[in-house]
Order: structure tokens, then C-alpha cells, then sequence
């Protein structure tokens, strides 16, 4: 194992290294890098740095930046926010909402973190968060204390949940496995691609669930996707669902470019609404004959429409 102190330089100079070549292609109107798993603030920090003085400009190349420097409030939370925004319209779509739902939370990272924050102040009780070595159970709910908690687990960069049931005795912890045999009624898999598979959905419809909506990139496989189509769920697919983190990012953007910082509660409410403007776009184009909603499809249509009609607009045919 390479030290800790020397683990940080290493990670810099690779970041530096990194951005030496990559500066060339990037730009606040060209592309805009953001952070992901295993890239965050210390991260977008070495290499913004790093464009910084290879450009010599202060610009929005980066989303995810420090507060100190360009960075936007809710945008660690964004994602999760905006996941469970969007659950809770497909919710009212069929007169129900987030409060009092049991919710099943996938991951322990800032999609997870910011999901569990804003269910819980919308009245649900969260009973799960996951990690490599497994799952951890908390029929108490996870609020208050052990929201904050979730911060120290995280950044004691160990990647596990089961020191979790340390702190709070009550909760259980099962090696190996993943959440979704927990009887629940909102599902939110929040952790990383393919992690909730055929039998695991089956598993998630035979208990009754009646919403699941991916805080993560391509979190339910194939099959899993298909289960939840022919079993008529709410099912949210992250291309829209999860779109709350790059819609914050361009929040930041706009940010940038207009030289002043927006309140938590004013980034929040535009959050908010983009997640309505969404969801509405979905239903637009995703809902059947019969009234159920298609997300799947009312995503990609959508999409591909408003993609299409500028094109067509410039005369790019």
C-alpha cells in the first residue's frame, strides 16, 4: 500500500498529468468535465488547478468545484435531490407521495446521501444504504444523526457500511447481499451500473414495490428493466430521473458566467422545477393508451425530439 501522504501526491500529479493533454479539448463552451465515482472535489480541484495554469483563465470548465472557487450549493446533493423529485411526481400520478413510503437506498456516496436526505424531509423512512461488503438493514429509518454519520463512513474511504451497526446497534447488517429482498415501497438504486438484476427486481415486485426510480447510471439491467415495464411500476430510468446532477452543473455554469452565487434555496427551487419540466416531458411522450406512463420510452422520446427539432431548425438534415 503506498502511503497516505504520498498516496494525495501521486493522485495530484496523475490529475495534472491528466489535465496536461486533456486541456486541449475542454472549455466552458466546448466540454465540461464533472466528477463521478472515485472523482471528487480533491480531484476536480488538482485539475482545475492544473487548466488554470496552462489556460491562464478563471472560467466554469469544471462542475462539482469547490464553494471557494466557483463551486454551487446543493450540488453534492443534487443528484439524489432531484432522483427523489422526480419519483415523487411519478408517485402523484397515481395520488400518492413520498410521505410515509418505506424506502430502499442502494450506495453510501453523494447520490445516496442526498436521496436519503430529501425522502426523509419528505416523510418517508429510508431503512437501507449498501456498499461492497454488503447491505445494512435499520428498521428505525436513517435520519437525523445517522444522515450525518453517513458523511464520516464515507470519508473514512474504507468503501464499506458494516461499521454502520457499530454506531447503531439496531441495525442489521447482511454480508454479501444486496438490498432489494427488503420489502419496500419506493426502491432508489443509487450505487453503480448493473447492480440490480433480473431476480432482483422480481424479488422487489413480489413485495409490492410501486416505484423505482435510479439516483445511479444504468443501475437495473435489461431484464430488470423489463420486469418493471410488464409489471406496470413507476419505473424512472436515470437518463431522466438522475438528471438533477448535470442540471445543477449547468446551475453552476450559469453561476459562473453571471459572477455571483445563488442561495442553497434558490438553486433548489430552479432544481426542483427541472425536475417537474422532466417528468412532464416524459408523460408527454411515455403514456399508453391505457395511462400508464412508459419512462422509458417518454425519456428517450423526448430526447430525441427536442434533439431532432434543433436540428432540423439550423438545417442539420
Amino acid at each position: 500500500m503506498i502511503p497516505k501522504a504520498s498516496q494525495m501526491l501521486e493522485i495530484m500529479r496523475f490529475c495534472q498529468a491528466f489535465m496536461a493533454e486533456l486541456y486541449k479539448y475542454i472549455g466552458p463552451d466546448t466540454d465540461i468535465p464533472a466528477g463521478d465515482i472515485g472523482v471528487g472535489g480533491r480531484e476536480i480541484g488538482y485539475m482545475y488547478g492544473m487548466y488554470k495554469k496552462l489556460v491562464g483563465t478563471h472560467n466554469g470548465v469544471f462542475t462539482g468545484k469547490g464553494r471557494g472557487w466557483g463551486g454551487s450549493l446543493i450540488r453534492p446533493e443534487a443528484t439524489g435531490f432531484g432522483n427523489v423529485y422526480f419519483a415523487e411526481e411519478m408517485l402523484k400520478t397515481r395520488g400518492e407521495s413520498m410521505k410515509g413510503k418505506i424506502v430502499t437506498v442502494s450506495g453510501f456516496g453523494n447520490v445516496s446521501w442526498g436521496s436519503i436526505i430529501k425522502a426523509t424531509q419528505l416523510g418517508a423512512r429510508v431503512v437501507t444504504i449498501s456498499g461492497p461488503d454488503g447491505y445494512v438493514y435499520d428498521p428505525d429509518g436513517i435520519s437525523g444523526e445517522k444522515i450525518d454519520y453517513l458523511l464520516e463512513l464515507r470519508a473514512s474511504n474504507q468503501d464499506i457500511v458494516k461499521p454502520y451497526t457499530y454506531e447503531f446497534p439496531n441495525a442489521q447488517f447482511f454480508e454479501g447481499k444486496r438490498p432489494w429482498e427488503v420489502k419496500c415501497d419506493v426502491a432508489l438504486p443509487c450505487a453503480i451500473q448493473n447492480e440490480l438484476n433480473g431476480e432482483d427486481a422480481q424479488n422487489l415486485v413480489n413485495n409490492g414495490v410501486m416505484c423505482v426510480s435510479e439516483g445511479a447510471n444504468m443501475p437495473c439491467t435489461p431484464e430488470a428493466m423489463e420486469i418493471f415495464l410488464n409489471a406496470k411500476i413507476l419505473y424512472g430510468p436515470g437518463k431522466a430521473a438522475n438528471a438533477g446532477g448535470v442540471a445543477t452543473s449547468g446551475l453552476e455554469q450559469t453561476q459562473n458566467a453571471m459572477k455571483l452565487n445563488w442561495t442553497a434555496e434558490e438553486v433548489e427551487a430552479k432544481l426542483h422545477q427541472i425536475m417537474i419540466n422532466i417528468h412532464e416531458a416524459c408523460v408527454k411522450y411515455g403514456k399508453d393508451e391505457e395511462g400508464y406512463v412508459n419512462y422509458v420510452k417518454g425519456s428517450n422520446v423526448a430526447g430525441f425530439i427536442k434533439v431532432a427539432d434543433a436540428m432540423i431548425d439550423q438545417g442539420v438534415i
